[in-house]
Parts: structure tokens; sequence; C-alpha cells
């Protein structure tokens, strides 16, 4: 292990590679997926399908990812909702940009982090008080307005059906609703919904939620209704419905029963924003990520930090290639803990932080014979950023060192980062989307006659005023569902995410090496075996840190993990394929012949479909 002279020795990739046989020495369990027309990677069959039947309805890439996103709060509604959160990235054949729509919701305004340390003990309770405004319905209709064909009603119509109808229940789901069956059951309208005749639904059980297919029939109702006035306006017709109608008035009404935050005002001045999407150039390719509201920066930063490293020549998971993977991760999360928060109210020095000059300096920290057992200092990226300095009163860079905050009924590794699903899609005309929702039913009820939750995402803030992810009204969480898009040349090359948590940005990175470094077929990429530190504060209540824990797929060598463990890690095993390492969904396109190519994670419930 060796920090590199100033050019590298890199293996190039010109291009993607389409294989016509799976490499022998890195056998998959699943093909590639390929097409032409168009592919869909999501976290469900299902879903998938219904993104794929858009396109083959004429549809682009961001209608099928709408319509498979919308599909998998149906179809996946233990680990998506659809009043939860849906950030998404938009690649345009047609100008060759990326654009980022931060489907995440705002704290209510009468939020501080003051009210949580003294009514609460410091701690962000289960229930609504951890609501923030549901950003998905948003988030989705902004998604088709801006960049789609379809209409609300035509990108729900498979969600509606699959809602109302009915699917057979698969193991994953039901194992979950198995897990938190007592959870749900504190609430009797989420054990109306999750646990009909008291118990958990098995295996292939015909699994019905009239209320959310109910919920998602208005919204498409009132587009219709508005039918006259344009698509716009009629997407736009559906989008009030969610947030100043009657859904919005049923939804106050039981949150503030509940002892909810949330007012009409706070609904109707939602909108999530439209922005450019962050990227750095990563060795000829362009990797765009999501804004300072979520941990997309982290990504992008430590794929700086590994550009400067020649991990060709340590070789593909060795001990000396996790190391070095490691200790950078780990140096990202400590500026993301340091660094990252709403941008809105936050001074991010983003600039610095994804600068190539911060990265070299940041790079000296990696010690080829030590691991860091603590979290690393952050570094000083305003060095790096032209021309200006923190703004007088600006939250300054956190120590790391937090008390944590417990969530009731939501901590530990019951919440360990699996309530999130992904889906991406790429079209005939070449325009990718990548998308993350998220939030599940464990921490706050369902509300009756929706069938949906008011987004738990609060959870990831915290109640220090000097934490950069602190509570304050109006202010977005710190999330970590963060899609992620790569471009070279001007067109679309791989949109991809994963659920995961803080494990997030890790298992991208490690799949998106495999890819663009190791020339792996892209099914071969995704079921390779993974890694994971924890040597940073949680993103999730009690935002604990588990100092020197690095979990390994057992498929890793026990001669790496022993080494490893010999540099200071503590080592835990997980299981092979563990359902902790992710759920990676990938849609590709070769360069060479526009190919289109689909992956997905067997660890969990994941299907790519092509055609």
């Amino acid at each position: 292990l060796r920090q590199p002279p100033a050019a590298p020795r890199f293996r190039p990739m010109p291009e993607i590679p389409s294989h016509t046989d799976v490499d022998p020495a890195r056998p998959s369990l699943r093909p590639t997926i390929r097409g032409t027309r168009g592919m869909v990677s999501s976290g469900q069959h299902l879903a998938s399908l219904a993104g794929l039947r858009m396109l083959e309805r004429g549809g682009n890439a961001v209608d099928a990812g709408v319509a498979a996103g919308i599909c998998l709060a149906v179809v996946q509604s233990d680990l998506v909702n659809f009043g939860g959160v849906a950030p998404i990235l938009v690649f345009q054949a047609e100008t060759g940009r990326v654009h980022s729509i931060a489907g995440l919701g705002r704290w209510p305004g009468a939020a501080t982090a003051a009210y949580f340390r003294e009514r609460h003990g410091g701690q962000i309770p289960a229930g609504a008080l951890c609501s923030v405004v549901p950003a998905a319905p948003d988030a989705w209709v902004r998604a088709l307005q801006s960049f789609g064909t379809a209409t609300f009603g035509e990108a729900a119509a498979e969600a509606i059906a699959l809602a109302e109808e009915g699917f057979p229940m698969h193991e994953f789901m039901a194992n979950n609703l198995r897990a938190d069956a007592e959870t749900l059951s504190q609430w009797p309208s989420s054990a109306e919904v999750f646990l009909p005749a008291g118990r958990p639904p098995e295996p292939g059980e015909l699994f019905r939620q009239p209320a959310l297919g109910r919920t998602l029939r208005r919204m498409a109702e009132a587009e219709r209704n508005h039918g006259n006035a344009g698509r716009e306006a009629a997407l736009e017709a559906a989008r009030r419905e969610f947030y100043e109608g009657a859904i919005a008035a049923e939804l106050l009404d039981f949150h503030r029963r509940h002892g909810g935050m949330l007012t009409p005002e706070d609904l109707a001045a939602y909108r999530s924003s439209i922005e450019a999407a962050p990227c750095v150039g990563f060795h000829g390719y362009d990797v765009h990520g999501c804004g300072a509201w979520c941990q997309g920066p982290t990504l992008l930063e430590a794929l700086n930090l590994l550009e400067g490293f020649d991990l060709a020549a340590l070789g593909h998971n060795s001990a000396a290639y996790v190391h070095t993977l490691t200790e950078c991760f780990k140096l990202a999360f400590a500026d993301r803990e340091a660094f990252i928060g709403d941008p809105d109210f936050v001074d991010v020095p983003l600039e610095g932080l994804l600068s190539k000059a911060y990265a070299e300096a940041r790079r000296g920290l990696v010690d080829p014979e030590r691991a860091w057992t603590e979290m690393p200092p952050a570094g000083d990226p305003w060095v790096h950023e032209p021309a200006r300095r923190p703004a007088a009163g600006a939250v300054p860079a956190s120590s790391g060192e937090t008390a944590g905050t417990p969530l009731s009924a939501a901590g530990g590794e019951t919440h360990d980062g699996w309530d999130t699903s992904h889906v991406c899609a790429i079209d005939r005309w070449g325009n990718a989307f990548s998308a993350t929702p998220s939030d599940a039913p464990f921490n706050t009820p369902i509300v009756p006659g929706l069938g949906i939750i008011v987004s738990g995402r609060g959870s990831q803030s915290w109640t220090e005023e000097e934490h950069p992810a602190s509570i304050a009204p109006g202010k977005r969480p710190r999330l970590t569902p963060n899609p992620a898009i790569v471009t070279r040349n001007g067109k679309a090359v791989m949109a991809f995410g994963t659920p995961g948590g803080d494990v997030q940005i890790q298992v991208m990175a490690q799949v998106l090496l495999n890819v663009l470094l190791f020339g792996m077929d892209p099914q071969a990429a995704v079921e390779a075996p993974r890694f994971a530190t924890y040597n940073y504060p949680s993103s999730f209540a009690p935002h604990a840190t588990d100092k020197g824990l690095l979990r390994m797929e057992g498929r890793l060598p026990a001669s790496v993990r022993e080494r490893l463990a010999a540099l200071g890690n503590t080592i835990e095993v997980w299981p092979d394929f563990s359902w902790r390492a992710g759920g990676i969904c990938a849609a590709l396109r070769n360069e060479r012949t526009g190919v289109l190519l689909g992956a997905a994670d067997p660890r969990r419930e994941c299907y790519a479909v092509g055609w």
C-alpha cells in the first residue's frame, strides 16, 4: 500500500464493457440484463415492470422512473412510503446536464432543537414529533412536470392497481413486518394495514392497501378534473390535492391529534428544489450526486480521495485495497460530520470539499500500516474555497463527538438503513433517471384513510444547535439516500444507487470501482463481496460511533480479515450476500454500441428488466 506518484498507473477504461459471457473468475448468480429500447432496475420486480411498461407506451426514463418509484411505495411499503422522501437525479440527453430534485421535507415552522432538549431530554421521540413535511408526492410530480411526458394518473396507474387489487407478499417484506410486528401494533392504524387478521402476512398471501390506492386515485382525479388547463397545470392540481386539498386536511387532522407540529402553512409552502447536481471527475468520467442536504457530497469526496491511489495495483478486495477504501471513507465521513447540512441554513464549503487539491491534502492521512479507530479529524476545505470564508454566524464545524439523541422504538440495528429502496432507468434516447425513495412505517404511524405516513425522516437530525444537521424551523434533515449518475462526453453511462443508510456511499463506491476500474460485468460487479466501516457517528439516532468497526461479507478471505484486524480494525463478519450490505440497482449504457445493461442486487428483492 502506497501513495502513488503524480501520474498514477490506472487501467484505462475507454468504455463500459459489454461482455458476452460472465468472467468465469467472477461468476454471478444472475445474468446482466441487456436491451436497446429501455432499461429499468429497482428494488422489486413489479416496480421494474411498471417502469418498463411506461417505456413501452412511449414514455421516457423519467416517466418510467416515477412510475416505478410510486410502485415501490406499494410493493415495498415496509421500506418506502408515498408520504416519505424521494431524492432524484435526472440526466437530459438533449442538454447533457444532470439535475437534482431534492425530494426531502422540511421541519415544521414550530420545531426547534431547544424544544426537544427541554421537553424530551435531547431525544427525538418516535411518532408525530419526528415528522417533517412529506416530500415524495411533490418530487414525483416535479419530475414529471420538468422532465417527463406522462400525466400523474398514467405514472400512478400500476401502483393504484397493485394497492387496490393487491400483490403476492414477498419474503423480504414478510420478514421485516414479522420482525417489527410489535412496533407496528402500538398504532392501530398501522396494525390495520400491516397486520391484517392480527398478524403479518405470509409470503404468497395477497396483500392489499386500499387506502393508499384511494389516495393515489384522488390525486389522479384532481389532475383529470383540471385536464383542460394543460398538462403542467393538471399535474399541479394533483400536487395541490395532497398539499392543500382534502388529503392535506385529513393528514393534518390526524397529525395534530397525535401531537405533531405540522401546519397547513408548512404543507402549502413546500416545494422540492431543482438544482444542478454536484459533480467530480473520476478518471475521465463525471460522477454526479445530490447536494449537501444529503450525503451525496460524501460519496463524491470519497471518490476524489480514491482517485489518487493505484487501486488496480493493490488488487481487487486485497487487504491493502480494502484498507485504502475504508480509510478514505473514514476521512469523507469525518468531513460529513463537520460540514454537511442543509445549505439553506449551513454555509457548506462544497467547492472546497470536492476540490482535487483538498483531496490531495487529506490523502496523506491514510496510513498503510494503521487503521483509524477514532474518527479522523476534519480538514479545512475553506482553504480551497475561492475568495470566501465561512459567513458570519455560519454553523461551525462539528467535533463529531455527539452525546446521541435516541429515537425511541426505532434505534440500533432495527433502523440500520434498510428502510429505503432505489430505482434507475435509461431510455432509448439516452435520458437517465436515478432515485432513492425511502421512509418506513416503523417510527411514525399510518394516517388512517390515507394509507401513508407523515415522513419520519426527522430522526436524521441532531438536537445540538452547533451540529450542521441540527433541528431548526424549516430546515431539512441530513438525508442518507443519495442517488448517482455517471456521464462521459455529455452522455449517460450509468445510473445507480442503493439502500443502506451510512453504508450507501461505501457500497456505491465499491460497485463503481468494480465496473470502471476492474472491468467487471455489471451483474458480477453488484454481486462481488462487500465491506463497510462504522467508524463515525451514525446518521440514525442515537448517532453512536462504532469505533474501529469494520463489517465484511464472509466471502472475503480469512487472510484479508486477519490482516485488517492486525491494522487495528474490529472485524465482524456478515453472512454471504447480507441484506445489510445494500441493494444496488444499476442501469448502464455501453458507450460504443449503445446497448443498455441492467444489474440488480440478489441481496434483496431487486430486479432489472429491459427490452
